[in-house]
């Protein structure tokens, strides 16, 4: 998987781990800004030498390299040159080409177009297609989209489990009643544990400082717009799935506002989260991918929530596990929670609460933007 040239990034109640290192490389061979167009560019038109992908929205050129980098669990330098990403010097590169296509083809010609076959479908995170059947379930396993339409299970109804999650973390007057927040712990991912400091303001604004050795990682949202800013690099604008996460990591009314997310909410039955059982929940959403949502059997709060990523290759998934609920302000949050990717995993463990503490808006002023792409 994802091993090495990361930033680590924080956005609302958690923090994503993304590869900067194809973001600052494919965004310096992109071609220059075009004039007198209107609408979104394609991938052909903002990147060199796009051959394959080329009608998708240039946005979501880059979500979908990371969706091959955690299906195949190589980096970037796998398939492309370093420092040069237009050129085909590199076998992989081709082989990858022909394995989009092959997979178009598959989808088209066998399952009306509908994206069932994808990347991850052969690959499970190995260089070489999987042939041999593991011994062992993955640790979470896809759920087919026809299943997160049509399914039925014992359990108590969806919103009966959102207003004990809501009466759970104090009720809510309570939850409404939290204008600011401010958070300090510390983040430990792999080997390392470095301070953060996590300030959120209703409505909807977070930004997260991770103070690392070599500088400060910055992620913002300010309600419709997101960044990221690392110690070696530029700032970068979040797009799709991640401004989507971050708007839910952001709400600090969430547990007030669960019920209205969801075009239909349906319990799936149990299932195991620690030592304890959850009641399992899928909710859907309009336009947007669903989401899941654990909720402890017995105290009834959200224990897991899991959340999908549309690429034009496939979903890629966040699991984010939250812990050591306690009083804060007359509300219960979580002190403790841990976020898994196919990148790896890191925890954030809280130390200190303050609620509707004076938080200026200036600290969630969207920084100078990204560099213009340069040939």
């Amino acid at each position: 998987m994802m091993r090495r040239n990361r930033v680590l990034m924080s956005g609302a109640a958690m923090v994503l781990v993304v590869s900067t290192f194809v973001i600052d490389h494919a965004r310096a061979q992109a071609g220059a800004a075009q004039t007198g167009t209107s609408g979104p560019k394609t991938a052909a038109e903002q990147f060199k030498n796009i051959q394959v992908l080329k009608d998708i929205p240039a946005d979501d050129l880059i979500p979908a390299m990371q969706f091959i980098t955690a299906s195949l669990g190589k980096e970037c330098e796998f398939c492309h040159v370093q420092g040069a990403f237009e050129k085909d010097d590199k076998k992989p590169k081709q082989t990858a080409r022909k394995m989009m296509e092959m997979m178009f083809a598959i989808n088209k010609d066998n399952f009306e177009g509908h994206r069932e076959v994808t990347c991850y479908t052969c690959h499970q995170g190995n260089a070489h297609p999987v042939g041999i059947p593991v011994v062992m379930a993955a640790e979470m396993p896809e759920m087919h989209p026809a299943d997160e339409e049509e399914h039925h299970a014992a359990g108590p109804p969806a919103q009966e489990l959102f207003d004990k999650y809501l009466k759970a973390v104090g009720g809510a007057a309570a939850v409404e009643k939290i204008n600011s927040r401010v958070m300090k712990g510390t983040i430990t991912f792999g080997d390392r544990n470095v301070p953060i400091d996590i300030y959120s303001k209703d409505p909807d604004k977070r930004v997260s400082i991770t103070h690392t050795p070599d500088g400060d990682s910055v992620t913002g949202f300010n309600g419709h717009e997101g960044w990221l800013g690392s110690p070696k690099g530029p700032m970068h604008g979040m797009h799709g799935p991640d401004i989507d996460g971050a708007s839910i990591d952001a709400d600090l009314h969430f547990a007030a506002h669960l019920k209205d997310l969801f075009s239909k909410a349906e319990v799936r039955g149990t299932e195991k989260i620690g030592d304890s059982d959850a009641y399992f929940v899928v909710g859907q959403r309009e336009g947007k991918t669903p989401l899941r949502l654990y909720f402890d059997e017995k105290s009834g709060l959200l224990v897991r929530l899991v959340r999908f990523g549309e690429t034009p290759l496939g979903r890629m998934p966040t699991q984010i596990d939250y812990a050591d609920y306690r009083d804060a302000g007359g509300v219960r949050i979580p002190f403790r929670w841990t976020l898994a990717r196919a990148g790896g995993r890191f925890t954030i463990q809280v130390s200190d609460v303050k609620e509707n503490l004076p938080v200026d808006d200036s600290r969630f002023e969207k920084p100078a933007q990204e560099p213009k792409p340069v040939k």
